[in-house]
């Protein structure tokens, strides 16, 4: 990745707080984001309650967040490095903070899922530019893996600390505060990042307009929005239209394919994909994402349905994670990966989530939170404040300065897709498991409790899969090919 002084993002280089003083808007807006795709899950109950939704129409509050989500980052990432990376990020935080309002302040369901797609759109626009920021603001070595620490810890932290702060909310205030939350948040995000973030609006020769391939631009953006949905819905669905779908979304692919290898101004270099580093962290990340959300979701559910916990102590009985999170990857991540290399600290993460995931497959139906639940925890916890900083300095180092927009955005979005796929997948494994068990006469806690250790036992070849491929394709990490 090339060091050229004219940083996209670039601040007056005699002050050295402004660009620390920059990261933290950039993380306080990321923030927001992360939060709000996690603090819902506690909150489900009594929104079905307050606003009448049914069991499968309940799905959509999330759901109408993640396709957005997940199909724009891509693109709105490629539209940063063209019309400006601060530009996009402050209108996603404008997006973002005006349709959280909204959903606080919905008292219909169609009205909540409406909102809940514009933050979605919001989301995208804020998310998808931010590692490339990040990046251009600290080029050099040493520093930028400080910074992608840091980065990474508020990231990783947010997604535990959003199971917490949706429970206490939502016991103590009820759940429209879990959207409200956003809004002191967001207006003191927007304000300061128009304060410290400079001006890196390109020149008008490089606009949009002129530059972009605006075909492949709807090709990639249907795939992408269609390859959420359909992952989302997979459960709700005859088997049939998911195929139809799915075949759909590789038809668009695949035209988006041909398109940027005919375009003049192609959307996305497709040369890109040669580097090892970054098309292999982003296939290790979609394994690894899978399996971390997978135990975001499905250990709320085992605590609240097989343990019997509440929102407000499922929501603490998550908090070690993101404490353990936030201070290795802030204290420790930088220094242990410049002593021992990123390949080894990444395998030794992959290798305690996949230990974790083994762990909580374990799980019984009379288990103990601080024997059962706490210890694999924190080593899930530990191993991915190990991996993932790792995994972001690949993915990110494998791209070219002028790409690192779309870098980010991708990287961004094989999150989500990773995310959806362990959401979706491991959730109808594990309800498949406990169908059978209740027709077969178990108990209903029982059927839970051995559905829940399916869903594990899978995440724990998810995450054996990671760590084969980052043994294998990553195996020269300092290396670009």
């Amino acid at each position: 990745m090339s060091t050229s002084t004219e940083s996209p993002v670039s601040v007056a280089p005699r002050r050295v707080f402004s660009r620390w003083a920059a990261l933290a808007v950039l993380c306080a807006g990321t923030l927001m984001t992360i939060l709000d795709g996690n603090i819902v899950t506690v909150a489900m109950p009594a929104i079905q309650s307050d606003l009448g939704f049914s069991a499968p129409g309940l799905a959509w509050v999330v759901n109408a967040y993640l396709i957005p989500f997940g199909g724009l980052l891509l693109l709105v990432g490629r539209l940063g490095d063209l019309v400006g990376r601060r530009r996009m990020f402050t209108s996603g935080l404008a997006v973002f903070t005006a349709a959280s309002v909204l959903c606080g302040v919905a008292d219909e369901r169609a009205v909540l899922i409406a909102a809940r797609a514009l933050q979605g759109v919001g989301g995208a626009m804020t998310s998808a530019v931010v590692l490339g920021m990040v990046v251009a603001l600290f080029p050099q070595g040493r520093e930028q893996a400080a910074a992608i620490a840091v980065f990474s810890a508020v990231g990783a932290a947010g997604g535990a600390l959003g199971t917490f702060l949706g429970g206490a909310l939502t016991q103590a205030f009820g759940w429209h505060w879990i959207f409200l939350i956003n809004l002191p948040i967001g207006v003191v995000a927007l304000v300061a990042a128009v304060r410290v973030l400079a001006d890196d609006r390109p020149d008008p020769g490089a606009g949009f307009a002129r530059n972009a391939d605006h075909v492949g631009a709807a090709l990639i953006t249907g795939a992408l929005t269609l390859t959420v949905y359909v992952i989302v819905g997979s459960g709700e669905r005859a088997a049939g239209r998911t195929l139809s779908l799915s075949a759909l979304a590789l038809a668009l692919l695949a035209g988006f394919v041909v398109r940027q290898a005919r375009a003049a101004r192609p959307l996305l270099r497709l040369g890109l994909f040669r580097s090892r580093l970054l098309s292999g962290a982003n296939a290790v990340q979609i394994l690894m994402i899978a399996t971390m959300y997978g135990f975001q979701f499905i250990g709320a559910l085992y605590l609240q349905r097989v343990l019997g916990h509440d929102e407000l102590t499922t929501g603490l009985a998550f908090l070690p994670a993101p404490v353990v999170i936030g201070v290795l990857m802030v204290g420790l991540s930088a220094r242990v990966v410049s002593r021992f290399g990123g390949h080894r600290v990444l395998l030794s993460g992959l290798v305690l989530i996949t230990v974790g995931m083994a762990l909580l497959s374990r799980a019984p139906e009379n288990g103990v939170y601080m024997t059962d639940v706490l210890p694999p925890m924190l080593l899930l916890a530990v191993g991915f404040a190990a991996a993932m900083p790792t995994l972001t300095g690949m993915a990110m180092s494998g791209a070219r300065e002028e790409d690192a927009g779309l870098a980010s955005g991708l990287f961004n979005t094989t999150q989500v897709v990773g995310g959806s796929l362990g959401l979706a997948g491991l959730s109808v494994l594990a309800a498949g498991r406990t169908d059978t068990l209740l027709g077969e006469g178990a108990g209903v806690v029982a059927a839970t409790a051995e559905g829940y250790q399916l869903a594990f036992r899978v995440a724990a070849v998810i995450a054996a899969g990671a760590l084969g491929v980052a043994a294998v394709v990553l195996r020269t990490p300092r290396q670009k090919t």
